[in-house]
């Protein structure tokens, strides 16, 4: 499972000096928005921050592949995950240092660990992206259950559950429903002609272009949608029902870190209101903290029925429904 640094996006910070402190950052999250997090931290501490980030073609596994391959001889001292997922990889493999930081306590409890394995923060929700236009004066879908109405047939679509946020969403469904309901659901989305798209940035481009009445997407790429001015609006689906599907990032400390200090203010930063306002005012992240702000079209977690689900056992439903997936998908 080793992973070449070839295949990684890698970035050091030098305005301090060569015998600075460090802190190792290995993250999937967007360098696009991770980075800047990161340049306020070094400036604030002094501590340089070393940072390796996925690239596009390895999303969400290179890192975590990589912390795996260095368990005999960590480099990392902390993984900051796009997702609340795949640090229950780690966790389970006991590469993970429990940490509970003193700005944990501004975070929900659905969205940290009480032991500190795993904290979340800044959010992403999955919502309803739906074109106005080609709505028209029909009732605006409320619901996931909507992919698979008859009445939307042909007219939806969502990215291929094999991959990225779209796999955990699918896992989610299998965790609250059971296997049974869940593969009906995933059946019936095909009866109804749901449009698989090769992504939640195509799901965008096909609701923004009018060639679907709506789709599946998360909040950063239905945000950009409405900031290019398309004639779409954002819905965060089943808040009358089973609630909104909430996917924070997740921060771990890593196991025999060479920099442990430096690791927990690491955590104690990006867990801390200032990085959950950046990461709100420049990424579409919900805030988990009341005390951040955000802007006025992006609510704080509070504002929203989110989804009741237990991390750890969405985590096992995605390794396990793999082949089902793949089956699914005609692969």
């Amino acid at each position: 499972m080793a992973i070449g640094l070839g295949v990684l996006a890698v970035a050091y910070f030098l305005k301090q000096g060569p015998d600075a402190p460090t802190v190792v950052v290995y993250t999937s999250v967007d360098q696009v928005f991770s980075e800047p997090v990161f340049q306020r931290f070094g400036k604030e501490t002094g501590i340089r921050v070393r940072a390796v980030y996925d690239t596009e073609e390895t999303k969400s596994t290179g890192v975590l592949n990589r912390l795996i391959a260095e368990a005999e001889n960590p480099q990392a001292d902390v993984f900051w995950s796009g997702d609340p997922v795949r640090p229950f990889v780690l966790i389970d493999r006991g590469l993970v240092d429990p940490y509970v930081s003193p700005q944990a306590q501004r975070i929900p409890s659905d969205f940290r660990a009480v032991d500190g394995t795993w904290t979340g923060f800044a959010a992403r929700a999955r919502v309803l992206l739906v074109n106005r236009e080609r709505l028209g004066d029909r009732t605006m879908p409320h619901s996931v259950r909507s992919l698979a109405d008859p009445r939307w047939r042909g007219e939806a679509a969502m990215a291929n559950p094999l991959f990225g946020t779209t796999t955990m969403h699918v896992s989610a469904w299998f965790s609250t429903w059971g296997k049974e309901a869940a593969k009906a659901f995933l059946d019936s989305l095909k009866e109804n002609q749901v449009k698989i798209a090769s992504s939640n940035g195509e799901v965008k481009r096909l609701v923004v272009a009018g060639e679907a009445t709506f789709g599946l997407t998360d909040t950063d790429d239905a945000f950009v949608a409405v900031q290019s001015g398309a004639p779409v609006d954002v819905v965060y689906p089943d808040q009358e029902g089973m609630g909104t599907l909430i996917m924070p990032t997740v921060v771990v400390g890593i196991r025999g870190g060479p920099n442990p200090e430096n690791r927990r203010r690491m955590i104690d930063y990006l867990l801390s209101t200032e990085t959950e306002t950046l990461l709100s005012e420049s990424a579409a992240h919900m805030p988990l903290g009341s005390d951040a702000r955000h802007p006025d079209h992006i609510p704080s977690v509070g504002e929203v029925q989110s989804m009741k689900i237990d991390y750890a056992h969405v985590a096992k439903w995605m390794e396990g429904i793999q082949p089902l997936l793949r089956k699914w998908a005609g692969l």
